[in-house]
C-alpha cells in the first residue's frame, strides 16, 4: 500500500519540487531489535558514557514515526517530540547523530516531509503538525499581507523594492535555514549522491524564497526572536531587525549550495552560489562586525549595532565569514572565563553581560547541543581543529555527570554546575544526543569520516582501549579497536575488520599513518 503525499486540494501544490510523493509503509525500528545492528562504542576509560550512549538511541527511538495518511508527509522520521509537531531546526540536528545508524534508522529521510509540504513559491515552514501535515496555525500569513511577525507583532519594512507576491507563512517560520547544512553533513557521513540530485531542486527553492523575503537592502537578513525564545537579544529587536545568525546562515546556505551542485558537477551553478556567499560574507564584516570589542552583533532595523554577545555571534566561523583574525578574537571569546568558557561549554549568553543566568533559564545561558554543534563545526571549518574536540569532550562530560546523578538526557543544561539548566525537559533525545552519540564517536573515541574521499581519520585516545564495533559511513561496517599494549607506553594494537575498502588515517603522538584497510581483518602496531 502507497500514501499520496497530498492532505489538502491538489492547487495547494505542496512538494512540487521533491521527486518523492508516497510514503510506502514498513516497520518501525524497535530499539530492542534495532540494537543488534547499531554501532557499539568501546571507551574502557569511562564505562558511563557507553551507558549514556545506549540512554541515547533507547529514547531516540521512542521518537521514530511513521506518517499519518493525511499529514502528506512521505518518509518515516525523527523527531523531538517537543510537542505535537515537528521542527526543521531539532530535525536537522537530530540527523546529524542518526547519520552514524544510516540506514537502521529514519535519519536524513526525516526532512524529506519538509520539501514535501514546501510552497510553490520555495517557503518551507519550520513547524510542522506531525499529525495533519499542517503548518502551525499562528505562523501561517492568513491575513495574506507582506511579511510580518506573529510572534513580535510587526510587520517588516523593506529597505528595499517588497517582493511581488506576499509570502504564505509569517517571519516566526522562516528562520534557521539550515537544512542544506544538514545534507552535506549527512553526504559527509553516508556518500549518497543521490540523495544530493533529489534535494537540490527544493533546496534551491528554498534559499530563494528566503532571498526573495528576508533579504533587506543592506543585503542582510531581517529575523525577530529567531527562536532563542527569551535572550536579551530579542530586546532591543522588537520591531525587528537584522540578524547574525540568520545573515550567516544565508552565507552557509550558499556554500552548501556550491558544495552540492560541485559534486553534481554544475560547476556555473556552484560559481554562483560561492560569488553569492563571498558578497554577503563581505556586508555581515563590514556592518556586523564591531573592531572595537571584536565580536559580530544584530542590527537594529536602522542599521545600529546590538552590543549583545550571545552564541549567535559564533555562526560566522562556521559560514566561513570570518578572517583569520576575526576567527581568533572570537577563539579568544570562547577561551574566556568571565564569558564563554564556562564549566560547561559554551553558554548562550556571555557571562559578563547582564541578564546572564548561572541556572540557564533557557537563552539567558544554558548551554545546548546544537548551538555547541555550531561552534564545533565552526571551529573546525577555521582551523581549530584542538579546540573544537576539547569543546564536544567537555559538553559530554558534562552531559555525562548529569546523567550519572539523574539516569537521563536533558534538553539543556547549566553552564556553571553539572546539572539540567532551569527550565529544561527530561528524557530528550531530540537535539542532546548529538553529545552522547556524534560528540563520542568523533571527540572522545576520535572516528572522524568523510565518505567523499572514502577516508575515515583516527585520532587515538590516550591510555585506554576504545573504538567502535560495527561503525558506519559510506556504506561501509567496520569494526575498529584500539588496545594499549602492556609494558610499552603509548603503544597500541590496532585491529580492523571491515565489509569493504577505505582508507585509514591514524593520527598518534603528533604523526599521522595511512592505512588501506580492505574487506577482512587485518592488525598493526601504532608507536
Amino acid at each position: 500500500m502507497m500514501m499520496k503525499s497530498e492532505n489538502a486540494s491538489s492547487c495547494d501544490a505542496r512538494g512540487m519540487y521533491f521527486a518523492k510523493k508516497e510514503y510506502r509503509p514498513s516497520p518501525l525500528p524497535v530499539f530492542s531489535t534495532s540494537r543488534a545492528q547499531l554501532p557499539a562504542p568501546i571507551f574502557d576509560a569511562r564505562p558511563a558514557l557507553i551507558d549514556l550512549w545506549w540512554k541515547a538511541w533507547e529514547l531516540a527511538h521512542r521518537n521514530f514515526y511513521a506518517p499519518t495518511p493525511e499529514s502528506g508527509f512521505v518518509s518515516q522520521f525523527a523527531d523531538a517530540a517537543f510537542n505535537e509537531n515537528a521542527y526543521l531546526w531539532d530535525t536537522s540536528f537530530m540527523t546529524m547523530f542518526l547519520n552514524y545508524a544510516h540506514p537502521i534508522v529514519p535519519g536524513i529521510a526525516s526532512l524529506d516531509n519538509f520539501y514535501a509540504r514546501q510552497y510553490a513559491d520555495g517557503e518551507i515552514g519550520r513547524e510542522i503538525h506531525r499529525a495533519t501535515g499542517l503548518d502551525y496555525t499562528e505562523w501561517v500569513n492568513h491575513e495574506g499581507t507582506s511579511l510580518h511577525s506573529r510572534w513580535g507583532h510587526f510587520d517588516v519594512q523593506y529597505t528595499r523594492p517588497k517582493p511581488q507576491a506576499n509570502p504564505r507563512l509569517t517571519l516566526d517560520a522562516l528562520n534557521h535555514p539550515i537544512l542544506a547544512w544538514a545534507e552535506c553533513e549527512s553526504y559527509k557521513v553516508t556518500g549518497d549522491r543521490k540523495r544530493l540530485e533529489l534535494v537540490r531542486e527544493p533546496l534551491g527553492r528554498y534559499y530563494r524564497a528566503l532571498q526573495d523575503y528576508l533579504r533587506q537592502g543592506n543585503g542582510l537578513y531581517v529575523t525577530d526572536w529567531a527562536s532563542m525564545d527569551n535572550s536579551t537579544r530579542n530586546d532591543p529587536m522588537k520591531g525587528g531587525g537584522m540578524g547574525i545568525d540568520i545573515s550567516s546562515e544565508m552565507v552557509l546556505f550558499a556554500r552548501n549550495l556550491a558544495q552540492i551542485a560541485g559534486v553534481l558537477g554544475r560547476k556555473d551553478e556552484a560559481d554562483r552560489f560561492t560569488r553569492q556567499a563571498e558578497e554577503l560574507a563581505a556586508r555581515i564584516n563590514e556592518l556586523m562586525w564591531d573592531p572595537a570589542t571584536r565580536f559580530y552583533y544584530d542590527l537594529t532595523v536602522a542599521g545600529k549595532q546590538i552590543p549583545i554577545r550571545t552564541v549567535a555571534g559564533f555562526w560566522p566561523l562556521i559560514a566561513g565569514v570570518a578572517s583569520p583574525d576575526q576567527a581568533a578574537a572570537l577563539v579568544a571569546e570562547l577561551n574566556n572565563p568571565a564569558s564563554f568558557n564556562r564549566p560547561h561549554r559554551v553558554p548562550t549568553l556571555a557571562a559578563n553581560e547582564p541578564g546572564y543566568r548561572s541556572t540557564g533559564d533557557y537563552w539567558l545561558g544554558s548551554v545546548w547541543a546544537p548551538t555547541n554543534t555550531m561552534v564545533i563545526r565552526g571551529l573546525e571549518a577555521s582551523g581549530y581543529g584542538s579546540l573544537a574536540r576539547d569543546i564536544g569532550q567537555n559538553h559530554l562530560d558534562q552531559v555525562a555527570r548529569v546523567f550519572e546523578k539523574t539516569g537521563t538526557i536533558w534538553e539543556n543544561y547549566m553552564p556553571d554546575t553539572a546539572k539540567p539548566g532551569q527550565p529544561a525537559k527530561p528524557d530528550f533525545a531530540g537535539w542532546s544526543a548529538l553529545g552522547p552519540i556524534l560528540y563520542l564517536l568523533e571527540f572522545q573515541i576520535g572516528l572522524q569520516p568523510n565518505a567523499v574521499s572514502n577516508e575515515l581519520r583516527w585520532a587515538l585516545a590516550p591510555n585506554t582501549r576504545h573504538g567502535c564495533e560495527r561503525f558506519r559511513f559510506n556504506g561501509h561496517v567496520t569494526t575498529l579497536i584500539a588496545a594499549p599494549i602492556q609494558d610499552r607506553s603509548g603503544a597500541y594494537l590496532v585491529t580492523v575488520e571491515s565489509d569493504s575498502d577505505f582508507r585509514l588515517l591514524i593520527s598518534h603522538n603528533g604523526s599521522t599513518r595511512r592505512f588501506d584497510i580492505q574487506d577482512g581483518q587485518q592488525t598493526f602496531e601504532i608507536e
